[in-house]
């Protein structure tokens, strides 16, 4: 049989050290499960010039890690602040408070930053502000991707009237209560316990984290958190001949979760190593610390976080599945996205870039997106127009225009409750800090990006499951 040797390695320019080692390792592996020569000197190829793709295969991690370590830059980027924010472009200045714009300047004198721009939900957030678009270079920035990783919209349409909403509202209620679960320690058990193929995904094995989340990941498989997190049916109006559906009303199902505990202890063991590594950096900004790419911690970070990923879209897709089997329905067109994430992208004068959009919807030409309201209001699926200056982003949703405190201690449960019922609303569950008067009138927020998107349909709620409010659990 065909070996490789080092002499092989070295005449593919293989350079000298631990290196070979590892790579005859991989390779008679490789052989031994029945891959020809020229196949596996592809492959150890493939390994070398993107490692990063590498850490999760059991074959070729430690080779890796060795190459990711090997060509990494000694040269720390500078940590001193430019002197002024590069310019960013605002949309919706008039309803964004000074804070958010402040976070955002801050953001924008980072030494690896290279544009950025703030969407019309801004508000404050930790680093980056909820609706920050932030463009860097060879660099990712935990903070300005979100403690909630892959927070994500999904609506999914089905070909029936809404009117079975008013009809058999109880079956739908019940749907909501007994197929959907909220909270910080919110899981199945027993037979509720939900089975996706990601629970099967090789990147749970590529870091000791990942390995230590995976029974995390089982648990709360097709559960919602708190706060905005939401599940709701509701009637949509489809504008124009779309996803194969003819315009029209339709029922609607729209759900807005993350990746739970995973994403959230991602976030927090990374943002930390980020910060430690740069301690010098200006203590306006130190939640944006970041970690080159280059770096192991980098590209564990980054195949942490599209893992996360893939675990917040298996989780709408239970959801999905399980409510709208309750109901003996299947549907006919899906629509979801991410926010809280990072994307590699490449700028108009060619410059690749890590896009990082927290609170904030991918919205390239033609990209459908999900932009929700309140509790109460009405919320979008909309087509990105592919604006450049906006790093082909929009908003997110609404936007709060009050905190949550404030919304506890000045908004009323009959305040509340008097808004729903105006609109035809049943509220299951859901704290006074969700309250709709706690949001920027979505309406406004859509108007204020009418050049960044265009809207395909509007979904009005009927029915909301939210998280219990804190008392309640």
């Amino acid at each position: 049989m065909d070996i490789i040797t080092g002499k092989i390695l070295k005449l593919n320019n293989w350079p000298d050290g631990r290196i070979i080692g590892l790579a005859k390792d991989a390779a008679a592996k490789m052989m031994e499960q029945g891959m020809e020569r020229d196949a596996v000197l592809a492959q150890l190829e493939a390994v070398r010039q993107n490692p990063g793709s590498f850490l999760a295969d059991a074959v070729t991690a430690d080779l890796a890690r060795e190459c990711i370590r090997i060509t990494q830059k000694d040269e720390p980027k500078p940590e001193a602040l430019r002197e002024n924010p590069l310019p960013f472009p605002i949309w919706g200045r008039d309803n964004i408070d000074d804070e958010a714009v402040k976070q955002m300047n801050n953001a924008m004198r980072l030494p690896v930053t290279v544009t950025g721009a703030l969407m019309p939900d801004a508000h404050v957030g930790y680093g980056l502000p909820i609706g920050g678009v932030l463009a860097t270079e060879d660099v990712v920035i935990p903070y300005a991707v979100g403690v909630d990783i892959a927070c994500r919209m999904r609506i999914s349409i089905y070909e029936v009237s809404p009117n079975l909403l008013g009809q058999k509202k109880g079956m739908f209620e019940e749907s909501l209560w007994n197929e959907t679960a909220f909270g910080m320690g919110a899981k199945w058990t027993g037979a509720k316990k939900a089975q996706h193929e990601v629970l099967d995904d090789s990147a749970w094995l590529a870091t000791r984290q990942l390995r230590t989340l995976k029974d995390t990941a089982m648990n709360q498989l097709g559960t919602s958190g708190t706060g905005n997190h939401f599940v709701e049916w509701g009637s949509f109006r489809l504008h124009e001949d779309s996803f194969g559906l003819k315009a029209g009303q339709y029922l609607a199902l729209l759900s807005h979760s993350g990746s739970r505990g995973v994403g959230a202890k991602i976030a927090d063991r990374f943002s930390k190593l980020a910060m430690e590594k740069h301690p010098d950096l200006d203590r306006s900004v130190k939640h944006l610390a970041w970690l080159s790419l280059d770096s192991e911690e980098g590209q564990e970070y980054w195949l942490s976080m599209e893992l996360a990923g893939r675990f917040a879209s298996a989780n709408h897709y239970i959801i999905h599945k399980r409510v709208a089997a309750a109901i003996g329905l299947k549907e006919s067109a899906v629509v979801e996205n991410h926010h809280n994430f990072a994307w590699h992208e490449t700028l108009p004068d060619g410059r690749k870039v890590i896009v990082h959009r927290k609170g904030a919807t991918p919205a390239g030409e033609g990209v459908y997106g999900v932009i929700p309201g309140s509790m109460g209001d009405a919320g979008y699926v909309v087509r990105g127009r592919g604006v450049e200056n906006s790093l082909s982003s929009a908003s997110h949703g609404a936007g709060r225009r009050m905190s949550r405190r404030v919304a506890i201690d000045s908004i009323s449960r009959s305040a509340r409750d008097d808004y729903l019922k105006e609109r035809g609303v049943t509220l299951l569950g859901g704290g006074l800090d969700e309250s709709p008067q706690a949001y920027k009138q979505i309406e406004d927020v859509i108007a204020a990006q009418s050049d960044l998107v265009e809207i395909v349909g509007k979904f009005s709620p009927r029915i909301v499951r939210m998280a219990d409010e804190p008392g309640d659990i």
